[in-house]
């Protein structure tokens, strides 16, 4: 059993930021990714010697996917009390945190499943058979919420900003 420790920790290392990544796609916000990765990675631990043979990064990202939708279903989703009414940005993003979360704030308006269809099928490189399989929804039911969810993206003006260039976007950004 310590063999198999010392290759989960080994792998966790490496994997991590990888992870994380993967996971803010899915939250949005990074405490709750590294909480997701946290969950996913305990659970997939007793499991290791059938997942490590068989591409941890899918199994894991699959996994992610499911987890954060049944974390959804159970969690309330009320109002929020914030201390100011946030403004609208009438500022270009200058660089590329700004870039990023003008991406961010639009991927957070798609719905969840919608935000897991798009990370399952570009971020983690799944195919439609797969990301179905790991939804549990039908193939149809994904290139739905994949068109639903780059149509939302195309109706987002900051999105249509960059898009016809109105923002500036240095070679570093692309």
């Amino acid at each position: 059993m310590e063999h198999t420790g010392q290759d989960f920790d080994e792998y966790v290392r490496a994997a991590w930021p990888r992870l994380v990544r993967s996971a803010w796609l899915l939250t949005g916000d990074w405490y709750r990714a590294e909480d997701l990765v946290q969950t996913v990675l305990a659970r997939a631990y007793g499991r290791w010697q059938r997942i490590r043979d068989n591409a941890p990064d899918a199994y894991l990202r699959s996994m992610m996917a499911t987890t954060h939708l049944s974390w959804w279903r159970r969690r309330w989703r009320g109002e929020v009390p914030h201390d100011a009414v946030p403004e609208p940005s009438s500022q270009r993003p200058s660089d590329d945190l700004d870039l990023r979360a003008t991406l961010a704030a639009a991927l957070q308006q798609l719905p969840r499943q919608q935000r897991a269809v798009l990370m399952l099928r570009y971020h983690a490189d799944l195919t439609e058979t797969a990301t179905a399989h790991v939804m549990g929804i039908s193939v149809g039911t994904v290139k739905s919420y994949t068109a639903r969810a780059l149509h939302g993206l195309r109706r987002d003006q900051a999105i249509q900003a960059l898009a016809t260039g109105e923002l500036e976007v240095t070679d570093e950004q692309r």
